[in-house]
């Protein structure tokens, strides 16, 4: 049976463990140990991603990843029964994204193994890196995976929640070299690398573009010395979108909006890189995964309801290498911002969820 006071607990424990993206060697340590006690043997693939297997050749794999975005160094859990809620009291995230979907498959596991109730042999992965771009999926060994299906837990909402279309995900770099002069002697010798840049960032759109598409400027770093006329500017950003057409067109927006400047400062260095970090998928009606989880959502007495989600997840790697991925909520709520939440009796039904699923 479920414990709540042990599934908080779990919770809670892990969110103290600080691992911020690249950082997730001590969260990896203390997930090795309860895995272990639950009988898995657990290893490390080569970029650091946690594998824990069964010996099976036909595992259901248990998926969810082990960083988190910044500020995420020295969370301080807060538990609020009587709203449902735990919160950071710290000025970090609450590492609900995705430590509440750990905790679920932890949960189910434990349950499980107390009750000495039989299931379905499984397959844990936690990856590594996950907030920069899926890197620990991308960069995992699939000669150590034996699964064909995987539910990953790392939807933001409540478990009854199928994240059924995801977007393809572009990320670019535009570097700007100007030329460096004295701001106060000789300017007009300089050529402004951060002016260059407003420019371009000003031609360039914004936001949500359509109920699909977001563009979003995410860093810009330029200038030495408020003295100096700033040589180098480097500008990040990206977009995604289910649709190629509309993504190809924001790629050609960008090339155009590059070579115009360049035109017009044609004694600056502007150069421009896009990458594609992850593809979209979409999810039939009829994937027989899919319809499992549905079918399970409705046993612990929820809805199932699908949803699109403008964010990526491990599940568009799995997919990409043919293991039939699906993403569910976890109960997390504000993902990557102070104010995020877990909703504990939705963590509840998450731990129920994955339970269900691998019972035999």
């Amino acid at each position: 049976m479920i414990n709540q006071d042990r599934l908080i607990k779990t919770f809670c424990d892990l969110v103290k463990i600080d691992s911020p993206s690249g950082h997730e060697q001590d969260i990896a340590k203390d997930l090795t140990k309860r895995l272990a006690k639950l009988g898995f043997e657990v290893k490390l693939d080569s970029y650091g991603n946690l594998i824990a297997s069964e010996g099976s050749e036909s595992p259901f794999m248990l998926s969810a990843h082990m960083d988190t975005v910044e500020p995420g160094t020295g969370i301080v859990p807060k538990v609020e029964v009587e709203s449902d809620k735990i919160i950071s009291t710290s000025e970090t995230i609450l590492g609900g994204d995705c430590k509440a979907g750990i905790t679920a498959i932890l949960e189910a596991l434990e349950s499980i193994h107390e009750d000495s109730t039989p299931r379905i042999p499984v397959e844990i992965v936690f990856t590594r890196e996950e907030e920069l771009g899926l890197q620990g999926a991308a960069n995992l060994d699939f000669s150590l995976i034996k699964s064909k299906e995987a539910i990953v837990f790392d939807g933001e909402g409540a478990p009854n929640e199928i994240i059924t279309i995801s977007p393809t995900y572009f990320s670019f770099d535009i570097t700007i070299e100007g030329r460096a002069a004295h701001a106060g002697v000789d300017p007009e010798n300089g050529i402004s690398s951060i002016h260059i840049a407003a420019e371009i960032i000003s031609k360039l759109p914004q936001g949500r573009l359509d109920h699909e598409t977001t563009f979003n400027i995410g860093t810009i770093k330029g200038g030495n010395v408020r003295n100096s006329v700033p040589k180098d500017t480097v500008i990040n950003g990206e977009f995604r979108s289910p649709n190629l057409e509309t993504l190809d067109g924001l790629k050609m927006q960008i090339e155009e909006t590059v070579n115009q400047i360049s035109t017009k400062y044609n004694e600056a260095n502007i150069n421009n890189e896009i990458y594609t970090n992850f593809h979209a998928y979409k999810i039939d009606n009829n994937n027989p995964l899919a319809t499992r989880i549905a079918a399970a959502i409705k046993a612990i007495g929820l809805k199932p309801k699908t949803k699109y989600s403008g964010g990526g997840s491990d599940a568009n790697i799995f997919r990409e290498k043919g293991i039939n991925s699906v993403v569910v909520g976890m109960a997390d709520h504000n993902m990557h911002t102070l104010s995020e939440f877990v909703t504990i009796s939705e963590l509840v039904s998450a731990a129920k969820l994955c339970e269900i699923l691998i019972k035999k």
